[in-house]
């Protein structure tokens, strides 16, 4: 707890002089986490892998393993911290908002000084992203996509408010609900930043203490028709709450599924970042957030103390690594994790109550 109070107390400082230089404000930097019984901050070393594990890892390797085949890094999402008393912009839905799933009404969202979403310097969304906008303040999370700022308005096809002093049930926020992530995820939680990877390397035997956002290529991901949906058998298993468009063979790993990399995997030829990563890899595992190419998501360091160059990382850090000793991972590296019940994808979102604040949120920050 005193390294984040230092933390805070840098964040704070660097605040105070960014504004007296009249220059946007420098961001906090702690990515939001939610209490310690939280799903995402699992610690999965004891379990034994899903009786399934071998055949999945093998369907998927059959089909290409990650995106492009290589456990590349995607460092373009930010994460912004916005102060008490922020400006905002009321959210505007696009054509085909994402309804009941995600949050509806003239909701003012912060926007402070500095603020830009995923792609862009700024909050304009130049197309070919998703666009997201993920903004903290105080104990609320922000989450939108396909974010875009018009006049005073910031529009979007879906917002998302995460409280993050609460556990919320296996159902998340609410069966077939999507978020700004296919799987019904939060996504800021599940990012690794600078800063972090930078604090627990200076720890002996560090990690982040929870899991990791990846994703897949939609044909890669399994469906069953037999499952009985109406959707070419689209399918999703917890924690996960929603799937996006997977359409690969039954046999191939799921929508939400978490996998974990080998306890042996040799950490030798990495430098200690990296190893940082790769021990929470080991411990946390990473969660199946959504369909793409590139596998890893990494904060961008544009509001971070510490930099990824600084660290030594880059995207392509674990297929590329300069040491010729080094071994990239790959899927077969990999264990799936128990996925209990596969679920039928409906897209009928039925909205769980508002969860009730945790009185264990000791690892709220």
């Amino acid at each position: 707890m005193r390294s984040i109070a230092i933390q805070a107390c840098t964040a704070a400082a660097t605040l105070i002089l960014a504004l007296v230089a009249g220059s946007p404000p420098v961001h906090a930097t702690p990515l939001p986490r939610f209490p310690p019984g939280a799903v995402w901050n699992l610690d999965i070393r004891a379990l034994e892998p899903d009786p399934a594990s071998a055949s999945m890892i093998d369907a998927l390797e059959g089909l290409g393993g990650f995106g492009n085949g290589r456990l590349q890094i995607d460092f373009s999402i930010r994460v912004v911290n916005a102060p008490e008393g922020a400006p905002t912009l009321t959210l505007a839905q696009r054509a085909g908002y994402y309804a009941p799933d995600c949050d509806t009404g003239a909701i003012a969202i912060p926007v402070p000084a500095g603020a830009s979403i995923e792609g862009s310097a700024g909050m304009s969304c130049g197309g070919g992203e998703d666009c997201h906008y993920l903004v903290v303040q105080g104990g609320t999370l922000y989450e939108a996509y396909q974010a875009n700022q018009l006049n005073q308005t910031l529009q979007s096809l879906c917002l998302v408010r995460w409280n993050l002093a609460a556990v919320y049930p296996p159902e998340g926020r609410g069966e077939h609900c999507t978020s700004a992530d296919a799987a019904g995820f939060p996504i800021a939680p599940l990012l690794f930043n600078a800063d972090e990877v930078y604090a627990a390397a200076q720890v002996s035997d560090g990690d982040l203490g929870h899991a990791i956002r990846f994703v897949l290529p939609n044909a890669r991901m399994a469906a069953d028709p037999a499952l009985g949906g109406v959707y070419g058998g689209r399918l999703y298993v917890r924690p996960a709450t929603h799937s996006g468009s997977p359409s690969g063979p039954k046999e191939s790993v799921p929508y939400g599924a978490r996998l974990r990399l080998r306890a042996d995997f040799p950490l030798a030829g990495y430098n200690e970042p990296a190893r940082v990563i790769l021990r929470t890899l080991q411990r946390y595992g990473m969660l199946l957030a959504d369909g793409g190419t590139v596998a890893l998501t990494g904060e961008n360091d544009r509001y971070n103390t510490h930099k990824w160059a600084e660290l030594g990382l880059n995207e392509q850090t674990f297929y590329d690594n300069d040491d010729p000793n080094a071994l990239p991972p790959v899927i077969g590296d990999f264990e799936v994790m128990p996925t209990g019940e596969r679920i039928a994808e409906t897209y009928e979102c039925v909205r769980a109550p508002e969860p009730v604040p945790t009185l264990f949120a000791d690892g709220f920050e």
